[in-house]
């Protein structure tokens, strides 16, 4: 399956599951394998939250995929550009961030072997480059 096609579903999937038209926990997936993926999710996550806490930006963002739909309170934001220009303008300050981020109560719940979900807020496929965030809904 392309990338593109996999976020297709993994945003159909993820509508599926706050709907509960789907359940995360009827999905066939390797359970060694789910720990592993599920691992490298969250090392990823903590990557990225000590990137923005240091003032890394573009550290931050690198869990991102090229297509990300970022969730703001106006709708969804399309694309790595405009999120990085948004959180430049808002987040930070003289190249600082405004305030420390950290991710609570956070749950990893896979869709297919190859679309995962964590808590409602972010959609990740896997892409050749790993796994990447491809919707984010953690305002």
């Amino acid at each position: 399956m392309n990338t593109r096609r996999m976020i297709r579903f993994a945003r159909l999937a993820a509508l599926l599951l706050a709907t509960g038209a789907a359940r995360a926990y009827d999905v066939p997936v390797e359970p060694e394998q789910w720990d592993f993926d599920e691992a490298g999710i969250r090392r990823s996550l903590d990557a990225s939250v000590e990137a923005f806490n240091r003032g890394d930006l573009h550290g931050h963002l690198a869990i991102y995929d090229e297509d990300v739909n970022f969730m703001t309170k106006n709708g969804p934001r399309p694309g790595i550009a405009p999120i990085e220009k948004a959180f430049r303008e808002t987040y930070f300050h003289e190249g600082k961030p405004k305030q420390q981020l950290r991710f609570e109560q956070l749950a990893v719940h896979p869709l297919t072997p190859d679309v995962t979900l964590a808590t409602a807020r972010f959609v990740w496929v896997r892409t050749p480059a790993g796994w990447r965030a491809v919707h984010d809904h953690s305002s």
